[in-house]
């Protein structure tokens, strides 16, 4: 959304406003006239963010089973949603559709502050965590059928046995085939997997209902516009780039001595420089990245001055996210020790967006605390965190140059900042 489109909307009646941005305000308090712009601007990023994609927590006294549930279906769907970013994280050019979602999750903290909107497919992924279970265990009777089948051709190649088995084997590919597909076509629940019998006669049904097809092209295309993969693509694609720009130069810098041939001379001292520039642009960086993510806005990965009033308006805050987002990231650089093959990379993704995902909704969370803010903090809580952070930074930046001599890929780790870029250990 570019700027002219948020002053048209400032400048219209205050009274006429969309059904959905009305939710929205009733959960904001009541703000200074000096914060309407932003928090007019706030309103105007995806509307469908008014509404929770967590249900309320039942009482837990009054209502111990619905409790229990609610937290059995959160914890899986968590799982499940983990499991799906690392699955499309590990995939190369689909793994951008992974980072838009990170980002997508930081946006969403940083406009709004709620935590129940960190989680934007937990009404999916449940489902989808169903869908791939429901098949596995289907499958299951199928690869021991072909187990057995395999052993009968051995022991006797043309046999009866071998010849039964492998009838039964196909018959049972087909039937299962068939059951799966009926199974997703009426939603892809648990119990659509365990009767078959039913899902034949919903589909007996719906074929004389007239208009199935119509219908089932309906609701594939609705699943995947829920998905928004195309938008989350472009916000991973956007991110990547911003980040990477303000990476390239430094990183390449500090590499400069990694060589044995480099490590003497000027190249050292271009490696200083380098680790120097490092030190800066992490300090501002995630915050950069988080006024992107919040904006929706390529140019705002580049608004230094915007981003550095905020910093002054909740330093300590941002001091600790800082801190708690790279000790976070450090350990995963011991992952890149070894190549581990296509795929078993996915495994690893899983520890990579396990541990970035919580850091998006930190920052968010943080940027949101500091956007609320009119006034600046006192000074001498913005000069404490500025000299405590920086030799942080440093130790770092300093611990991050051997992580060259550790990792597989050699001084290319270097250029690896997962915690901005692809969260992937390649």
């Amino acid at each position: 959304m570019n700027e002219h489109t948020i002053q048209q909307t400032d400048s219209t009646d205050p009274s006429v406003e969309s059904p959905g941005t009305a939710c929205e305000i009733t959960d904001f308090p009541d703000e200074p006239a000096g914060t309407l712009g932003s928090t007019t601007e706030i309103e105007q990023f995806y509307p469908d963010e008014v509404v929770g994609n967590i249900p309320p927590f039942p009482h837990l006294l009054r209502h111990p089973l619905k409790a229990a549930f609610w937290v059995i279906r959160m914890v899986f769907g968590i799982v499940c949603l983990v499991l799906f970013l690392a699955l499309i994280a590990a995939v190369p050019i689909v793994n951008f559709i992974a980072l838009g979602y990170l980002l997508d999750v930081e946006g969403r903290v940083a406009r709004t502050g709620k935590i129940r909107l960190a989680f934007p497919l937990l009404d999916i992924a449940p489902r989808l965590g169903m869908i791939v279970i429901g098949v596995a265990l289907w499958l299951i009777p199928l690869f021991l059928l072909a187990g057995a089948a395999a052993d009968a051709h051995l022991i006797d190649p043309g046999g009866s046995s071998d010849r039964n088995l492998h009838l039964i084997n196909r018959l049972a590919a087909i039937a299962i085939a068939v059951h799966l597909c009926l199974a997703l076509a009426r939603g892809g629940t648990f119990w659509c997997f365990v009767r078959p019998l039913k899902n034949a006669i919903w589909l007996y049904r719906q074929i004389r209902a007239g208009g199935y097809l119509d219908r089932a092209a309906g609701h594939v295309s609705g699943f995947f516009a829920s998905l928004k993969l195309g938008k989350n693509f472009s916000l991973g694609l956007r991110g990547f780039l911003g980040a990477l720009i303000w990476l390239i130069i430094p990183s390449t810098m500090f590499a400069a001595a990694s060589s044995p041939e480099g490590g003497q001379g000027g190249a050292v001292a271009v490696t200083l420089l380098g680790g120097l520039s490092l030190v800066i642009v992490l300090g501002w960086l995630p915050l950069l990245q988080a006024h992107f993510a919040a904006e929706n806005r390529f140019r705002a990965m580049f608004e230094l001055k915007s981003v550095r009033r905020k910093f002054k308006r909740s330093p300590l805050l941002w001091m600790l996210s800082l801190v708690i987002v790279y000790l976070l990231s450090l350990p995963l650089y011991l992952f890149k020790v070894a190549a581990l093959p296509r795929d078993a990379i996915w495994g690893i993704t899983l520890i990579f967006v396990a541990t970035i995902y919580p850091t998006k909704i930190l920052l968010g969370w943080v940027y949101h605390r500091a956007s609320a803010k009119t006034k600046n903090a006192w000074f001498g809580w913005r000069w404490l965190s500025r000299t405590l952070i920086l030799p942080l930074l440093a130790v770092y930046v300093f611990i991050l140059f051997f992580t060259q001599f550790i990792g597989v890929h050699g001084n290319r780790v270097l250029m690896e900042h997962h915690l901005f870029l692809l969260p992937v250990p390649f």
